[in-house]
């Protein structure tokens, strides 16, 4: 180890120690926001609806689709008996109708993005109050959402979903 690893070393230790004694001051809660969402009353309601938007959505595509490949498998078919003007005119009438397919899809992909945003927003301003009340009443410094990406472990007398989920159902 070089010299300025060791005092690096040694520094966060001393640091690291002297926050363990007061480490009993600060108490810290989590919450599993997903779960919150997925099972709360609202929230399986507001899945519902989503999922017939979607599956509406998806109808309307998939004829589409179908529509456009019988169109391409016409064309194919024809392809050899036609001429060389009259290809690039199919295959131009083809392409417009598949730019308009992409554009369908793009667009019902951003309708979705926006109703299931529309949907959750005031379900998760929900369970933010509640659990923000929960926090308080428990005397949590700080409250955490519970993923991967930001708290790998906690204790689960420190987890108030439940109370929440209960709170708003």
């Amino acid at each position: 180890m070089n010299p300025v690893t060791t005092i690096a070393f040694i520094v966060s230790a001393l640091v690291l120690n002297a926050g363990v004694s007061r480490a009993d001051e600060v108490k810290i809660g989590t919450i599993d926001m997903q779960k919150a969402i997925q099972s709360s009353e609202t929230g399986k309601k507001a899945k519902g609806e989503l999922e017939q938007a979607f599956n509406k959505k998806k109808k309307e595509l998939q004829a589409e689709e179908a529509n456009l490949k019988k169109l391409q498998e016409e064309f194919q078919k024809k392809q050899a008996a036609l001429s060389e003007s009259a290809k690039k005119e199919q295959q131009g009438k083809l392409q417009e109708k598949f730019m308009k397919y992409q554009e369908l899809l793009q667009k019902s992909q951003a309708e979705i993005q926006k109703k299931e945003q529309e949907m959750s927003e005031p379900i998760i301003r929900k369970i933010r109050e509640k659990a923000s009340e929960i926090a308080k009443k428990k005397g949590f410094s700080l409250l955490l959402e519970k993923n991967e990406n930001v708290v790998i472990y906690s204790l689960d007398k420190d987890d108030i979903t439940e109370e929440v989920m209960k709170a708003i159902n």
